[in-house]
């Protein structure tokens, strides 16, 4: 099987071409091709499908094999691809995922993608439709407790659900031991992504995430864009910000007049390869 290995800020997944390449059973192959001892190495895989109402559609599949509605980074990745491999040459297009249709602005160099801007769509903060158990409608700064300890949550779904918490120091978190106690807490049926914000000024955040199904990753769009969200709702930065994660710098705008958070970040191919399925 062909298949291209790409980044966006450290977010990595094998790629996969689902027009030439038919896939019996991708849940398992991103088991297989995510292992990074005998595997590729990757946080999940990325099926690139045609689409019967936008131009390409993307199907994504976390590291433990469960299937994931949007990634963030991912998404962008999936442009450079389809446009460098001349797959398409418009320069806006759209991509049909499970959290909706997405449409993304590549802002090319030199005939290849170098960043992408993302139209995320409207932010989900009602707590039933997160989802969350809660009795409030909306979780904003609600008091949890996870292994002991109390903890401010904000929930926020950009098609998957995140719980955004803020602390005072992102680089000392102990996160491998904090974020299976957040992912499989009761009061999130489908699990959670959990990001763990640090507030440098009104235009600067620094982000730490775990991910449902994948631990850690260097990076996760859509929870960059939940957390602008939620340090909006919080009154804790502008509604314009630089998310900077271990992987790099997102840009995100949550635009509050549109209700609509927009995301510009780098993609990058890192190998292609074949790999025996």
């Amino acid at each position: 099987m062909e298949f291209v290995k790409m980044e966006g800020c450290g977010n990595d997944y094998v790629y996969v071409n689902g027009f030439n390449t038919k896939i019996d059973n991708p849940n398992e192959l991103s088991k297989i091709v995510s292992d990074r001892h005998f595997g590729i190495g990757s946080d999940g895989l990325i099926v690139i499908n045609p689409s019967e109402v936008a131009d390409f559609k993307m199907s994504m599949y976390n590291a433990d094999g469960s299937e994931g509605k949007m990634c963030g980074n991912g998404i962008r990745c999936v442009a450079k691809y389809v446009y460098d491999y001349k797959m398409i040459d418009k320069e806006v297009i759209t991509v049909e995922t499970l959290a909706g249709i997405k449409t993304l602005k590549l802002n090319v160099e030199n005939g290849k993608v170098k960043t992408v801007r993302v139209n995320m769509g409207s932010p989900i903060i009602n707590a039933k439709d997160v989802p969350v158990i809660s009795d409030k409608e909306k979780v904003i700064n609600e008091p949890v407790v996870i292994d002991g300890k109390e903890y401010g949550i904000t929930c926020v779904s950009m098609g998957n659900p995140h719980a955004i918490t803020f602390v005072d120091d992102t680089d000392s978190l102990k996160i491998e031991k904090i974020g299976p106690g957040f992912e499989k807490n009761e009061i999130f049926p489908d699990r959670v992504n959990t990001e763990f914000i640090q507030i440098i000024d009104r235009k600067t955040i620094k982000m730490r995430v775990w991910e449902r199904g994948s631990g850690e990753t260097l990076a996760c769009g859509t929870g960059a864009c939940a957390s602008v969200v939620a340090c909006v709702l919080n009154n804790l930065t502008d509604n314009k910000v630089t998310v900077k994660l271990l992987g790099g710098d997102l840009e995100i705008k949550y635009d509050t007049d549109e209700n609509t958070v927009y995301m510009t970040g780098p993609a990058r191919i890192a190998f292609t390869g074949n790999i025996d399925i």
